[in-house]
C-alpha cells in the first residue's frame, strides 16, 4: 500500500511531529511505501490564485478558480508545486492528514493544499460516492488544545461530529474518498509524558489494523434526485421515516443527529 501523509506543523518537537513519525514507522514496518508532504518545510503556497495556472487564464474578467483550475489540469497547465502533489496523490492508496486543529478546522496551509491540489477533483458530475477518488481512502489525524468534553454535545464548542462534517463530508467524501474515522489526540500538551506515550502507542496499534476498518457512513449519491435539486428521493425518505435519527449529521431529516457518525466507523 502507498500512503501519503500531508503534514502541517512547524515544530519537529511537537506532538503532531511525533504522531507523524509514529505513522511513518508503523506503516513502513508493515511494508507500506510512505511519503510525507511537510507543508511548512516545503513553504507550500496556501492561497489559490491565478498564479496556479501557467499560460494565463481563459476568462480573466470573470475569473472562477474552480473552472480555471479544472481546465488547466486537463491541459497540463498547473503550477509545478500542484503537479508534484497531485502525482503523489494519484499514487497513494491512503492519505492521512496530520495537523493541529485551528479554529475548529485545519491550518491555513493545509486548507490551501486542499484548495489547490484537490481543485481538479471538484466536479458536479463525479462527486461523493462517485467521486474520482472513490477507490482511495483518507483520514484526519489531529490534536486539540482542549479536552474531549469541550467538543461534546453539551460542551461549549459543540459536538465534534458537527465540527468534522465540513471536512469529512464537504471535502473528503465529496472527492470520493472512503473516509476512516479520525484519530483525535485530545489536548496532548497538558498530558503527562506517560499519557502521550500511551496514546501514541494506541495510534501505532490502530495503524496495524487500519485497512481492516470500516469507513464512516455517508449517504450515497444515488439517494438523491437530480431532477428535484438533489433532494432525497421519496423512497429513501420513506425507508428512513421510522428511524429515530437522521441519515447523517448534515442530512438529518429534522431528526436527532446519529450518534458519533463522524467519529466512528459505520456498523
Amino acid at each position: 500500500m502507498k500512503v501519503l501523509i500531508v503534514y502541517a506543523h512547524e515544530s519537529p518537537a511537537s506532538f503532531n511531529a511525533a504522531a507523524k513519525d509514529a505513522a511513518v514507522a508503523a506503516l513502513t514496518a508493515q511494508g507500506c511505501t510512505v511519503e510525507v508532504s511537510d507543508l511548512y518545510a516545503m513553504k507550500f503556497k496556501a492561497a489559490a490564485t491565478t498564479e496556479d495556472i501557467t499560460g494565463g487564464v481563459k476568462d480573466a474578467e470573470n475569473f472562477c478558480y474552480a473552472k480555471e483550475i479544472k481546465l488547466a489540469s486537463e491541459e497540463g497547465r498547473l503550477a509545478e508545486d500542484i503537479k508534484k502533489e497531485q502525482e503523489k496523490l494519484k499514487e497513494a492508496d491512503l492519505v492521512i492528514f496530520q495537523f493541529p486543529m485551528y479554529w475548529s478546522s485545519v491550518p491555513a496551509i493545509m486548507k490551501g493544499w486542499m484548495d489547490r491540489v484537490l481543485g481538479f477533483a471538484y466536479a458536479q458530475e463525479k462527486r461523493y460516492s462517485e467521486g474520482i477518488f472513490k477507490d482511495k481512502k483518507a483520514m484526519l489525524s489531529f490534536t486539540t488544545d482542549c479536552p474531549e468534553s469541550v467538543y461534546s454535545d453539551t460542551g461549549i464548542n459543540g459536538d465534534i461530529n458537527v465540527t468534522l462534517w465540513p471536512l469529512q463530508n464537504g471535502i473528503l467524501n465529496y472527492c470520493g474518498f472512503q473516509v476512516f474515522a479520525p484519530q483525535i489526540f485530545w489536548d496532548p500538551a497538558t498530558g503527562s509524558p506517560e499519557s502521550r506515550s500511551s496514546v501514541l502507542e494506541g495510534w501505532r496499534t490502530r495503524l496495524q489494523n487500519l485497512c481492516g476498518e470500516a469507513s464512516v457512513y455517508f449517504a450515497p449519491l444515488d439517494y438523491f434526485d437530480k431532477e428535484t435539486g438533489f433532494l432525497l428521493k421519496p423512497e429513501v425518505k420513506e425507508k428512513y421515516a421510522s428511524k429515530e435519527s437522521g441519515l447523517t449529521v448534515g442530512i438529518h431529516m429534522g431528526k436527532p443527529l446519529p450518534a458519533n457518525s463522524q467519529t466512528k466507523a459505520a456498523v
